[in-house]
């Protein structure tokens, strides 16, 4: 593990984003963007689950129109993120909120799968409720609070880093 990651921090990537002065922050700005939107469109769907808001609009429909939007920033702030990494990998592998943060995207993830894999299968007969089953309200309530959680572990990374 330590030779991969000396590998990461000795690639011409991971170079470039150590010591170029103007790299990291604008890569960390498109970062911050991207997880915003991630944020953003997520809480406008788990809302919905939730029946706080947009409770007009069927679940389906909202979701078909959002999650592609979800995915392109993700993949954004995927990318942006390993580029972040880069730069320090050996001090974001041993810092507590990193390894949070990595933690609950993974659960994330998870709560997503499941969601789509159990109950999305239903969703023909409650698509259009105001008041959605159990099962939705409590992804949408993971979702949210889980994602607010990674924005917040992800700023608490900046503020518990060693300076290069």
């Amino acid at each position: 593990m330590n030779e991969l990651i000396e590998a990461i921090a000795n690639s011409s990537i991971g170079i470039m984003m150590a010591e170029n002065p103007i790299a990291f922050p604008w890569v960390e700005t498109v970062h911050v963007v991207a997880i915003t939107t991630v944020l953003g469109v997520i809480a406008i769907v788990d809302l919905r689950l939730l029946g706080l808001a947009g409770v007009s609009y069927p679940v389906s429909r909202l979701s078909n129109t959002l999650v592609p939007v979800t995915w392109v920033a993700f993949a954004l702030a995927a990318i942006t993120g390993a580029l972040l990494f880069t730069s320090q990998p050996a001090t974001y592998v041993e810092n507590f909120a990193f390894q949070m943060k990595m933690l609950l995207l993974v659960a994330a993830g998870l709560n997503m799968a499941l969601f789509h894999l159990f109950t999305m299968k239903g969703i023909a007969v409650w698509d259009k409720d105001a008041v959605l089953p159990l099962g939705a309200r409590l992804a949408g309530l993971l979702s949210l609070v889980i994602w607010v959680l990674v924005v917040g572990f992800g700023r608490w990374i900046g503020f518990t880093m060693s300076p290069f």
